[in-house]
């Protein structure tokens, strides 16, 4: 499973990052960036709870 970021809905908020700092790191423009490549399938719970949590709608799941 990877996460992927949609950098033109994106708007920095950082729940994500809140949620998974491992994971997502807000950058100085604002922008997210993934760290590291697919996650493991015991972080699938914590993944979702980002995406229903973006209030840009920026994120979403590919298995």
């Amino acid at each position: 499973m990877e996460i992927e970021v949609s950098l033109d809905k994106c708007t920095g908020h950082g729940i994500c990052e809140s949620l998974a700092d491992d994971v997502f790191e807000v950058q100085d423009d604002g922008s997210v960036r993934i760290i590291g490549g697919s996650r493991p399938e015991s972080d699938r719970d914590r993944m979702q709870q980002a995406v229903t949590q973006c209030p840009a709608a920026a994120l979403r799941l590919v298995d």
